[in-house]
């Protein structure tokens, strides 16, 4: 196929874009409108995502699940299938049925998920409860950024996904906070508060105009008149992702999406094992940590003040991207799309090589900020890329494929990430080893409940919590599982390099022809 037929219909030409200030003044009242709507979204969805993990493994006895990092897996690969592939069709849907009604729809599952969370706290409960959030994610998605698409241009949009992307993060920064402080009391008020912010985008429904909708409904006019023949809406979304330039993209960006996801599902619970955060909060509040309730908060902090909660050392990921990611912005606007992502990758790996060489907290809290430059430089691309080549009429159909290079990452992230760290870094198992070690019974050991390994072996050996951990991370290579994910990464970095220099090429034919 020749490059000028690989990607007919799409728009490669790179526009130049407005300075900082005159982007920021050019959006609109629908732009500000929409990410308000996602922030709310975002609060409510990484209350839950954030500490997933932690609610899995913490033990019935404490109120989790009780359940062992295979079985966490299992549940998030159909979520991450779910919530990835939904917006393959749904993205289309939205585009023919209307932004505000699939936005509208998508609340009402999101709140019925969460609701399921909170009433039924069992496998199978936070199962069907992840399917219906899923869903719900997937509906909602390409209906906001569709949305996005049409209320900005192809002068501002490097600023405004960035802007975008930074609201985003503001949502991403609040919701683990609220889990931090919610789960503290009791896990099911953790989904009781989603369920209760999610339902503020009702309010925000209420002042919402979709833009485009006089051209939508009029080419709908058309359609059922018979002057406008439409496709089969599950045929024009394969017709489109049958295009080279949408497979090329799915499987390159693959690589750092399993990267992203394995900070979220396996990270918490590494840091919570492995990682002592009040050494952090000893070096800036000196001994016994602070009584201060803004930092406790800001910080997502124990209710005592003297260690951070694995949450609240994700959250510098959120912190540094709702407070810079628009200086990235207008950084990477004067750079290649496909320029800036590869750096981006490149320095996402760099942070996992750091995860895996050290468990020192001050350590892990500059890998989690690597990781979030890299994020920033490369996450808005991705969005900014696809709704600019997007054929006319198809822009959230675009937006919703923008999901399936996530999907990818994020199903083999969640099928073998926390498999990998189990078999390398689990203290859980460890634990349960060095107790048949040290002459309990294998029956004793079986009999132990799922997650309370580790303090039973405090128990059982007499060693304090602090120098056991440090005595089981000595004697295992608990950094293979990350070294081993960076080299996923790497993959997909050379991926992008090669999906550069190709991209260049046929811009040049497009130009010429």
């Amino acid at each position: 196929m020749s490059n000028n037929g690989s990607v007919s219909g799409n728009d490669l030409t790179e526009v130049k874009q407005l300075g900082m200030w005159a982007s920021i003044v050019s959006l609109s009242y629908v732009f500000w409108l929409v990410g308000g709507m996602e922030l709310v979204e975002r609060v409510a969805y990484y209350g839950v995502k954030a500490s997933a993990g932690l609610y899995a493994k913490s033990p019935v006895s404490e109120g989790g699940l009780g359940i062992n990092l295979r079985e966490y897996s299992d549940i998030l690969l159909i979520w991450a299938l779910m919530q990835t592939f939904v917006p393959v069709l749904t993205g289309g849907i939205s585009d023919r049925v209307g932004y505000k009604e699939t936005i509208f729809a998508s609340t009402i599952i999101k709140i019925s998920g969460y609701m399921v969370m909170a009433f039924f706290p069992t496998y199978w409960g936070f199962f069907f409860g992840a399917m219906l959030l899923a869903t719900g994610t997937g509906i909602f998605k390409p209906g906001i950024q569709g949305t996005l698409v049409l209320s900005t241009n192809r002068n501002n949009t490097s600023m405004a996904w960035g802007i975008f992307y930074q609201i985003v993060n503001i949502g991403g920064f609040i919701g683990p906070l609220v889990a931090v402080h919610m789960r503290q009391l009791a896990w099911e008020n953790v989904f009781f508060a989603c369920a209760a912010i999610i339902s503020l985008n009702f309010i925000l429904l209420l002042t919402y105009k979709e833009p485009g909708k006089e051209e939508r409904l009029a080419r709908m006019d058309k359609v059922r008149s018979g002057e406008v023949k439409q496709k089969v809406l599950w045929k024009e979304a394969l017709h489109e992702l049958k295009k080279p330039i949408v497979i090329y993209y799915m499987l390159v960006f693959s690589g750092f999406w399993f990267l992203f996801n394995a900070l979220f599902d396996v990270l918490p619970i590494h840091i919570s094992e492995w990682v002592d955060t009040s050494v952090i909060v000893t070096s800036l509040f000196g001994e016994g940590g602070t009584s201060s309730s803004f930092w406790q908060t800001v910080l997502g902090m124990d209710f005592a003040g003297t260690k951070i909660m694995p949450e609240g050392m994700i959250n510098i990921n959120a912190a540094l991207i709702m407070t810079c990611c628009f200086l990235i912005a207008g950084l990477t606007a004067k750079y290649r799309v496909t320029s800036a992502m590869l750096a981006g990758c490149l320095l996402s790996i760099a942070a996992f090589l750091v995860i895996g060489f050290t468990n020192a907290a001050w350590m892990m809290a500059i890998a989690i900020a690597m990781f979030s430059i890299g994020e920033m430089m490369i996450s808005p691309k991705k969005n900014e890329f696809m709704g600019n080549i997007a054929p006319k009429g198809k822009k959230a159909m675009y937006l919703g494929f923008v999901m399936l290079p996530q999907g990818i990452g994020w199903s083999l992230e969640s099928r073998y990430a926390p498999r990998l760290y189990e078999a390398f870094a689990s203290k859980e198992v460890f634990s349960r080893e060095l107790l048949l070690e040290r002459g309990m019974s294998a029956s004793q050991v079986d009999a132990i409940p799922e997650g309370e390994a580790f303090t039973t072996a405090v128990q059982f050996t007499g060693e304090t919590a602090q120098s056991l951990t440090q005595y089981l991370y000595q004697i295992h290579n608990i950094g293979a599982a990350w070294y081993i994910i960076a080299a996923i990464g790497s993959i997909s970095a050379v991926g992008i390099y090669i999906y550069g220099k190709w991209l260049m090429n046929m811009q040049r034919a497009q130009q010429a022809s």
